[in-house]
């Protein structure tokens, strides 16, 4: 038994010397002091040995274990050690290679628009306020001063989720929501994103983006309006720009104007994009209506008020020559790519 303790501790020691990976020496150790290992094995033959042999057999197997025990200890370190140098040498880096140009990403058009706008009437002291895509029908449109059956709604075209449920049609309930639960003075924009059914074409998109402005205090007039704006077009299209209001009609505001600016590529004298005019429409606009100010319990004869409204798409296609809205959303890198 002493000669097979002596051959286990050698064969076991010559073996540790060939190992290159910890699961090797995982299945070794398992071999030789395992329950089921070599010298577990041999140990089991104790029984037949005499009273005198068996301390001096027991010592040695302890001998044995502890040896063995070591060196695996050992070769442990040793493979980890080897290991991490491996790795540390296959992961080096060159810092003096040169590093790879990584595409910057930019602002969509109608973003770099929108924050424009947003910037100019900030500066104003306006406030941005938001509200829900999917809307009401009483805020998206009777709370508006259009009733059901009114002849406006068709000119909407609109998205019906159920008989009283719509996606907006504008970002005017916008508006109507700040009214209710906001006392005057009001001064706010309502960016956002609305919806229409409209067959998509070069000028049109059933998605498209508004900016909506609205101003309720004691003494507002038409004059507060124009003055607005024409600060409002000299912000985005230049010092030189100059607007017109044409009268026109929108149920939600009385009295009511489309609002042009002077052609931004000829200065108004006629050309191709504003096919000879001098003048392009650019937002519509008006003095609240007395009767959307009651429906917010805003007292007309104490109050009014003005509000705006122009599409987002509409001002980027003219401050960067874009003649197709459809460009806008086809997400074409080699478009985007020029803003």
């Amino acid at each position: 038994m002493k000669q097979q303790l002596e051959a286990i501790q050698k064969q076991a020691l010559d073996k540790l010397t060939q190992i290159s990976e910890i699961r090797e020496l995982e299945d070794l150790k398992v071999a030789y002091l395992g329950k089921k290992g070599e010298l577990t094995r041999i140990l089991k033959g104790m029984g037949a040995l005499t009273a005198e042999e068996r301390p001096i057999i027991g010592q040695m197997a302890n001998e044995v274990r502890t040896a063995l025990e070591e060196s695996i200890a050992n070769t442990r370190a040793r493979l980890v050690r080897e290991e991490r140098n491996k790795r540390l040498k296959d992961e080096v880096i060159d810092v003096t290679l040169p590093g790879k140009i990584r595409a910057i990403g930019k602002k969509h058009p109608l973003t770099l628009v929108l924050d424009e706008l947003k910037d100019i009437f900030l500066g104003m002291g306006y406030e941005i306020a938001e509200g829900p895509e999917i809307e009401l029908d009483y805020n998206n449109f009777e709370a508006l001063n259009i009733p059901k059956n009114h002849p406006a709604r068709d000119t909407q075209d609109t998205f019906y989720i159920s008989e009283n449920v719509v996606l907006r049609t504008h970002t005017s309930p916008v508006q109507i929501r700040h009214m209710q639960n906001n006392k005057p003075p009001i001064r706010i924009i309502c960016p956002g994103r609305v919806y229409r059914s409209d067959a998509v074409d070069a000028t049109h998109s059933p998605v498209f983006h508004q900016v909506e402005g609205l101003v309720v205090d004691k003494g507002v007039t038409m004059g507060d309006l124009i003055g607005t704006l024409q600060a409002f077009a000299k912000a985005i299209f230049g010092k030189d720009t100059r607007i017109r209001l044409r009268p026109h009609h929108f149920p939600f505001t009385e009295p009511s104007a489309e609002v042009d600016v002077s052609c931004w590529g000829c200065g108004g004298t006629g050309c191709r994009i504003c096919k000879g005019e001098g003048w392009i429409e650019i937002l519509g606009a008006g003095m609240v209506h007395p009767n959307v100010l009651r429906e917010c319990n805003i007292d007309p004869e104490i109050y009014s008020g003005f509000a705006f409204g122009m599409g987002v798409e509409r001002i980027t296609m003219g401050k960067f020559g874009i003649d197709d809205m459809r460009l806008l959303f086809e997400n074409d890198v080699r478009f985007l790519k020029q803003f």
